[in-house]
């Protein structure tokens, strides 16, 4: 792209950008609560007193909601809100430490307790990207991939893509009419439109053909918009263990055929349990690289999630994609470019959409070599949909290289 161009795409997406809402934030005290998981018995059927009856599980919720206050007295926590979870055979408590006194003690004690599964920190999370300077130079880096060679092959026609992430402006025009599902597991209002879910959501869906904006990888997905995390300000978006279990949950309960995580944290014993869940029924989980390896590293540790990067050099098993200064939609209706390894994983996902409409119900989708990749890892997109496409391969041969 020549500087003319670069700075002409710069400007507009800098106008389109004036009169987006103030950045929303979210007051979290993560570090001073605990989730306590309770065994959940399994479900019987109730007769009422007409033998209609149902499978409903008020009495033993009651019961339980006992149990848990006893537990928090004892222990000398508070009780908060509570979620059953039938998929896992639990029902997770949260519970809040006093004022100064260590998790560590206060876990170590309930794990002592025989009415307790698990007890557990809540983690935090972070994503793995931010708003660049409107001005930096831009490059659309969706045409490394020669998408339009790719959508008269596949456009991910009815592919569930569940977002775990901030909120997504499902109003905005390259978004309306791709969200099937839009829930919030933050807080009890509506689901607000914040810049990071909404710039994934748009990279792996985003409507083609529409006269606006830019197309998505898969603009024929079906999106679940599915809020776990909060944007904190412009450039921090934060999600906790409930939130994103929450999530995870719902979107197994929704059969999600992807779902993407970009976001890292510590290791969660929880998440852990509905990865393996979703891995287990065929679900592809496509998590961000984070900056650093090591502590801080999951989902992207956990085994069968697929890894993705915006920059070289990768770990081991890592794969490539674009994450530099791609354009992306953005809230109040406009656009922007973003950055980072989140944007990187949201473009796995949109061609594992491609994949799945092509392999169907074949299992394809969960093996981490789904995706053909070349050299330093980097994802060759007409590579892998000539694998899976037959005769109707894509025009494009090989992965058209692009400078970073």
């Amino acid at each position: 792209m020549n500087e003319l161009r670069r700075w002409a795409l710069a400007l507009w997406l800098a106008c389109a950008a004036i009169g987006a809402p103030a950045w929303a934030h979210a007051d979290t005290d993560a570090a001073r609560q605990l989730l306590v998981l309770l065994q959940l018995p399994p479900n019987h059927f109730r007769p009422d007193s007409t033998y209609a009856g149902s499978y409903g599980d008020a009495l033993g919720a009651s019961a339980r909601r006992r149990v848990a206050a006893r537990i928090a007295r004892e222990h000398g926590l508070g009780l908060g809100i509570d979620w059953p979870m039938p998929l896992l055979g639990v029902h997770c408590y949260v519970m809040s430490l006093p004022e100064g006194e260590p998790a560590e003690a206060a876990l170590s004690a309930l794990a002592r307790d025989p009415a307790v599964a698990w007890a557990q920190p809540m983690h935090v999370y972070r994503t793995h990207g931010a708003h660049a300077d409107p001005l930096f130079p831009a490059q659309p880096t969706a045409s490394a991939w020669q998408l339009a060679e790719l959508h008269d092959v596949a456009t991910g026609r009815e592919v569930r893509v569940a977002v775990i992430d901030s909120g997504v402006e499902t109003g905005h025009p390259d978004l309306a009419g791709q969200v099937l599902l839009n829930q919030n597991f933050v807080d009890d209002r509506p689901p607000p439109a914040e810049g990071h879910g909404t710039a994934v959501a748009s990279i792996i869906a985003a409507r083609a053909d529409n006269g606006a904006g830019i197309a998505g990888i898969a603009p024929q997905a079906r999106l679940l918009a599915l809020r776990a995390c909060w944007q904190a300000a412009p450039a921090q978006t934060l999600c906790t263990s409930l939130g994103l279990a929450k999530a995870l949950y719902a979107a197994i309960q929704q059969d999600a055929q992807i779902i993407n995580m970009s976001l890292s944290g510590p290791d969660d014993r929880l998440l852990g349990v509905l990865l393996d869940q979703a891995l287990a029924r065929g679900v592809a989980v496509v998590a961000a690289l984070p900056g650093r390896g090591g502590a801080g590293a999951f989902p992207a540790n956990h085994p069968g999630v697929f890894v993705v990067g915006s920059a070289p050099p990768l770990p081991t098993g890592a794969i490539l994609a674009p994450g530099r200064d791609v354009p992306s939609a953005a809230p109040g209706g406009g656009w922007s470019l973003v950055s980072g390894s989140s944007f990187a994983a949201a473009h796995a996902s949109g061609l594992l959409a491609l994949v799945r409409e092509l392999d169907g119900a074949r299992g394809t989708l969960a093996l981490k070599t789904a995706l053909v990749t070349a050299a330093e890892g980097r994802i060759d997109s007409c590579a892998t949909l000539a694998r899976y496409a037959g005769t109707r391969a894509p025009a494009c041969k090989t992965l058209r290289q692009t400078p970073d």
